[in-house]
């Protein structure tokens, strides 16, 4: 969690140095929600994403020099620079993507739960290879989404399709409060699944939580159920974390014109998942501080590392424009 925080301060930094180009979507203030799921996850399970994604990478083992360098488009980047922020992938971490279109991941990642099922079927991981199904229980998709996305039909024709074909994907809702500056109040109806997002899969059959994305130990739990159930039933299940980005949807948002500075505020202070996580770890203060100070230092020199190697590794050669591409 805390690697997440400090690489995206530094990602943050070197936006405004002009290092990264286009738009760049931050994962401070949720870093509890991607921690806790992928904490409970198993070595052939896949994760797909939407364009705050950064912090799934790294949960996933990505090495951050990769993922800051294709921040700054260098073609030392997973995506060999040509990704940028909202786009880079790992087939050798299970990380499927981070994808810019809204929803979309939950078609996507029914697909995906559609081919982990298929293959284990016929005895083989996702990739193809053959596998022992006796010892290796059966993979799962883990599907993200905001909950800006929840009005998108595509999720819904998702649903229909996992719950008919009882895939094993888990449907996880990043629920931070705003689909870029429209606030769920301003967008979900209903009497029974407005802000209980959780629920929209219900009409399908699909079962469903929510929980505190801010609080790590709320974070396992739900995960530990949702990803249980569709491992074990070979079905899709619903979780929604309630939880707040600190920073705007993107750099270029100022979200003072659809967010109260007290409103901000109050959450910073009260409901930060790293500092809750602080408050939890039981030890005398003083071995608590040299603890948390050699944390800080270890992750501050990796974070500096990755803005090195960013920095130093060449821009793609124009003829890498015409590589990677089908025709």
């Amino acid at each position: 969690m805390l690697l997440i925080r400090r690489f995206e301060e530094g990602a943050a930094k070197l936006y405004k140095m002009g290092e990264i180009a286009g738009f760049c979507h931050l994962y401070i203030g949720e870093e509890a929600i991607v921690t806790g799921i992928k904490e409970r996850l198993e070595s052939l399970d896949l994760m797909i994403t939407t364009y705050r994604d950064h912090g799934h990478m790294l949960a996933c083992g990505m090495d951050p020099k990769g993922v800051m360098a294709e921040l700054t488009g260098r073609i030392g980047g997973f995506s060999k620079g040509k990704g940028g922020s909202m786009h880079m992938f790992s087939k050798e971490k299970g990380f499927m993507g981070g994808h810019g279109i809204v929803g979309a991941t939950s078609p996507l990642g029914a697909g995906m739960a559609f081919a982990q099922k298929y293959r284990y079927l016929r005895g083989q991981n996702t990739h193809g290879e053959k596998i022992d199904t006796k010892a290796i229980s059966q993979p799962i998709t883990v599907a993200f989404c905001g909950d800006g996305a929840m009005n998108q039909g595509q999720v819904y024709e998702a649903f229909n399709l996992a719950s008919l074909w009882k895939l094993p994907v888990l449907y996880v809702i990043e629920d931070n409060g705003y689909a870029i500056g429209t606030s769920k109040e301003r967008c979900c109806a209903g009497l029974n699944a407005g802000s209980d997002l959780y629920k929209r899969g219900e009409p399908f059959g699909i079962p469903g939580i929510k929980a505190d994305g801010m609080d790590i130990d709320s974070v396992l739990e739900a995960a530990a159920w949702g990803i249980d159930f569709v491992r074990k039933n070979c079905r899709p299940a619903v979780i929604q974390f309630d939880t707040y980005r600190f920073r705007g949807h993107s750099m270029s948002d100022s979200t003072k014109i659809y967010r109260t500075k007290e409103e901000e505020e109050e959450v910073m202070a009260n409901r930060d998942c790293l500092e809750l996580i602080k408050s939890k770890i039981k030890m005398k203060d003083s071995e608590k501080e040299a603890f948390f100070q050699r944390c800080e230092d270890e992750i501050a020199k990796v974070v500096q590392e990755a803005e090195d190697f960013a920095l130093s590794s060449p821009e793609p050669d124009s003829a890498e424009l015409y590589t990677d591409i089908c025709l």
